[in-house]
């Protein structure tokens, strides 16, 4: 039977059940009524779901960003405990200059959260594809991965980093003992701790002795606390069908509806709302259910007979001996930044004994919002607590921290490690990582902290000193590149076309940039570079910084036409630029506004102001 005629026979058989709940409705009491209107619309979804036409994911048919569809593929891959992922989509990304570079540059490796995919961390892999060779995956069910296998022991936090580690292990340089350094967001972090704590249950059967860093962006402290366990319990009995009847209530508002301001707050701008719900568009109410259920499984049910790990909780975060990384966001509400402050006491503290040398009873751990979802991202951030209980649509606290303060903090931890920490102020909320304001300071500091407690060479100065001594750092038509003259004037009183700038150049290299082209030297200078390239340039754009010149990439794969949602960020790009166009020396001040979309700077306004630079990989 064809796959077409299969979806048809369900479609009628959905039906067939909403007709004879119609006919029943009519005869019923009031409070029958309530229940049956409830199953009628939960049956509608039904019915909808199963006639509705659907295609096989593939890089060809979805919303990809470019770096994705050119660098993804498909795998199979069987884990330890004795599952077959069969269909899991890879991103790999090797260094641009990997023949040129050691080849025991440690791989970066990103595991995403629950209602998320691997695009998330596009918006940070767009600079970190230039330090390091980058590999991520989708969990089955997610982004472009199958939902298979069916077993629902698949589908535990463990199981999960099994398929991580088997991935990292069909990726990395065996032969040459590459390392790798873990970058996880929310559930991905739980999943991650799993593989990088020497405490792990998973840490006798799976050879994790090449993690030689961990970054945690939004972490869980705490397995699921008594109450969250009950709601989770009751997840188990809610058809996917009424639990999307549940999603497109939450979802009411559109841009500021509930589902989106959960995840990236209710005062980011407009593009990182898009960007929100479309990610929740691609999450699917049968994988959530499936992924919270099976870390605790229903009595009864096979997995509860077999031994299931548990979410990672003080014993295995107190574990991790490496350099660790821990980010939050001040308005998060799904995993608070507290439970950075909690990770960070366990690995601090040392055990406290008696006077007669007797260990002392823990105190307890961090407690939890009874209001917090118990998971990660995505309008799938409901549980019944929610559902029966809703919380305001605003709350208060955290907002009133200023805006573009980063809380800092480094020490050690009891194993000797560095233990560093950074809080975003508020408005920065649970999707940080990906919010446009937030992007390039979440990127320099992953940055700063992979080369200075991880591995110097994963500085970008590092390796433009390397391919500079070594002669193998430079444009690829020398020739071609000197033809192009260095910059335009204005064009439009918005843009500077500029060929790339090359380190090793006695005129056109960064420093010497700023001094002739910049917006300090001339009223209607370049304040900003955006570098629409594939490729990382061979300058550093830290001396542009270091000028006053900010550095922004948005890359383009040569030979691919762009797609017309890359034509509309590409725009949405350049207008949020404009807008952030710093004051110069010349009296021309930035637009100031309080909302989160201020209005573009007219004509008039633009043929004095700051340009930006834009370049490719020649000019």
């Amino acid at each position: 039977m064809s796959p077409k005629t299969m979806a048809h026979i369900q479609s009628n058989l959905a039906l067939q059940q909403f007709q004879r709940l119609f006919a029943a409705l009519a005869a019923a009491s009031p409070w029958t009524k309530g229940l049956l209107t409830a199953a009628l619309g939960a049956l509608a979804i039904r019915a909808w779901h199963a006639a509705r036409p659907s295609k096989p994911l593939s890089l060809e048919n979805s919303d990809q960003p470019g770096l994705f569809k050119k660098h993804s593929s498909f795998a199979s891959f069987p884990v330890p405990a004795g599952f077959t992922y069969p269909r899991i989509r890879v991103f790999y990304h090797a260094h641009p200059q990997e023949a040129k570079l050691p080849s025991t540059l440690p791989l970066l490796v990103f595991m995403h959260g629950l209602g998320g995919n691997a695009t998330q961390f596009a918006s940070l892999l767009t600079s970190l594809v230039n330090v390091a060779p980058c590999l991520a995956i989708d969990l089955p069910g997610c982004g472009l991965s199958d939902f298979a296998p069916k077993d629902e022991r698949a589908y535990t936090t463990a199981a999960f980093a099994e398929l991580l580690a088997t991935a990292i292990d069909r990726y990395r340089n065996k032969d040459e003992n590459q390392q790798v350094v873990l970058v996880g967001h929310s559930m991905g972090c739980s999943i991650s701790a799993l593989l990088a704590s020497s405490h792990s249950p998973l840490h006798r059967r799976l050879n994790t002795n090449y993690i030689a860093g961990f970054i945690a962006i939004c972490p869980k402290a705490s397995p699921p606390s008594d109450k969250e366990a009950m709601n989770i319990d009751r997840l188990h009995w809610m058809p996917a069908p009424v639990f999307d009847l549940l999603r497109w209530y939450d979802r009411r508002g559109g841009l500021n509806s509930t589902s989106v301001a959960r995840v990236v707050g209710h005062e980011a701008d407009d593009e990182t709302k898009k960007l929100q719900q479309k990610y929740n568009r691609q999450s699917k109410s049968a994988v959530f259910l499936r992924f919270v259920t099976a870390g605790l499984p229903a009595k009864g049910s096979q997995a509860a007979d077999s031994d299931v790990i548990p979410w990672p909780g003080k014993e295995v975060w107190s574990g991790i001996k490496v350099p660790l990384f821990l980010l939050a966001g001040g308005a998060d509400k799904l995993t608070p930044p507290e439970q950075v402050d909690e990770i960070a006491r366990w690995l601090s503290e040392k055990p406290r004994q008696t006077a007669d040398g007797v260990a002392m009873p823990e105190e307890p751990g961090v407690t939890t919002n009874p209001n917090t979802v118990p998971t990660t991202a995505g309008d799938i951030q409901l549980s019944q607590d929610h559902i029966t209980n809703p919380s305001p649509r605003h709350d208060s606290g955290p907002q009133t921290l200023p805006k573009d303060m980063i809380k800092d903090d480094k020490k050690s931890t009891k194993h000797g490690f560095v233990l560093k920490t950074a809080k975003i102020s508020a408005p920065a909320a649970h999707g940080f990582m990906y919010t446009t304001p937030y992007v390039r300071v979440v990127s320099g500091l992953i940055e700063e902290f992979l080369a200075k407690h991880v591995d110097e060479r994963l500085s970008m100065g590092w390796q433009l000193q390397h391919l500079t001594t070594s002669g193998k750092w430079d444009v690829k038509n020398l020739k071609k590149w000197q033809s192009i003259a260095p910059c335009s004037d204005p064009i439009g009183g918005v843009f500077r076309a500029m060929k790339t700038m090359r380190e090793v150049d006695p005129s056109h290299n960064p420093t010497d940039f700023v001094k002739r082209f910049s917006h300090t030297a001339i009223p209607d200078g370049v304040a900003m570079v955006l570098d629409i390239s594939h490729e990382s340039p061979v300058y550093n754009p830290k001396k542009l910084e270091e000028g006053g010149v900010e550095y922004h990439k948005f890359p383009t794969v040569s030979k691919l036409p762009p797609t017309a949602d890359e034509v509309e960020h590409f725009i949405t790009t350049v207008d949020n630029l404009r807008r952030s166009l710093p004051q110069t020396s010349f009296g021309t001040s930035p637009l100031s506004s309080t909302s989160s979309n201020p209005p573009l700077p007219s004509s008039e306004e633009d043929a004095n102001r700051p340009t930006i630079g834009v370049h490719c990989h020649y000019g």
